[in-house]
């Protein structure tokens, strides 16, 4: 489970990320959605960036082709860490980008196929290697300011309100993301309400960070399932996975027996990656959800 911050820094967080964070509207992408109805259906797992947000990156933003120096001088300040001039900036971001691959090299070969880092252990990493000292509140911090820079993010149009429309009808929600520590706390700073507020299950939101591996492994959504069987006595066949990207969330949700749905409505993270198995569903807006699922 995500590591709980100390209460003063966990509101402190959830105002920056607040702060940070201003309205984008969806790019349309101009194709057709594909809205059979489903019957059958308990529980319905979302994807967080690109799916439940818009994402500037078009989805979390540890992209090693979007470390950014001026990100990395602008989340240093702004954490109450020092400026950093130009040159040391470009460092910093080099040895961010280096540190992450050199802990994916490491977990590859511990046989893991997609790994995934904790931020944090990354940044405690960068600054002991530069010298500083920070407080544990001020690595937080510095991960939400460097993360806000470079992928902005803002709900997606009727998402929540789909959500809240869910939830009446009693069906299990859960996250199944590629996701950090500030993951659940972007969502609450942008809708007011944390995911567990919103309805969704605490048990079935399965983060990347957490798991140690990232989408497209099949473990985020083999973690799903075998939650879903044995704290809601569902197996997948019973569960609609939603997301922006067919090798990400259509994919390795299929095979191991879920419902799908491609969320096309934001051209800055819609993948259909021809050659994959259609979806069930090609949503075009989240509401589109509500009207596919019969009993």
């Amino acid at each position: 489970m995500t590591a709980a911050p100390q209460p003063d820094a966990r509101i402190e967080w959830v105002r920056r990320l607040a702060a940070r964070s201003a309205p984008m509207a969806p790019r349309p992408v101009g194709i057709e959605p594909r809205t059979p109805a489903l019957r059958g259906i308990r529980a319905v797992l979302f994807d967080v960036y690109g799916t439940l947000l818009i994402s500037g990156a078009g989805d979390i933003g540890l992209s090693l082709d979007a470390v950014r120096a001026d990100a990395m001088a602008g989340a240093f300040e702004a954490a109450g860490l020092g400026r950093l001039d130009d040159e040391p900036a470009r460092r910093a971001a080099e040895r961010f980008a280096a540190l992450i691959r050199r802990r994916h090299e490491e977990r590859r070969a511990a046989g893991v196929d997609r790994p995934e880092v904790d931020i944090r252990e990354i940044w405690r990493a960068l600054l002991r290697e530069i010298g500083a000292a920070p407080k544990e509140d001020q690595i937080g911090l510095l991960a939400i300011e460097y993360e806000t820079r470079v992928n902005p993010a803002w709900p997606v149009p009727g998402a929540f309100e789909l959500v809240e429309t869910l939830a009446k009808r009693n069906l299990v929600l859960g996250l199944v993301s590629n996701a950090q520590f500030y993951t659940p706390l972007l969502i609450e700073a942008l809708t007011g309400r944390a995911p567990e507020a919103w309805g969704f299950a605490r048990d079935m939101c399965v983060w990347s960070f957490e798991e140690g591996a990232a989408k497209p492994s099949p473990g985020l959504f083999r973690a799903a399932a075998e939650r879903l069987r044995r704290s809601h006595g569902l197996e997948p066949r019973a569960a609609l996975v939603v997301g922006n990207d067919a090798a990400n969330d259509v994919a390795p949700a299929a095979l191991l027996g879920f419902r799908t749905a491609l969320f096309a409505g934001d051209a800055r993270s819609y993948r259909p990656q021809p050659g994959h198995a259609p979806p069930d569903l090609l949503l075009t807006t989240l509401p589109q959800i509500a009207s596919c699922l019969a009993d």
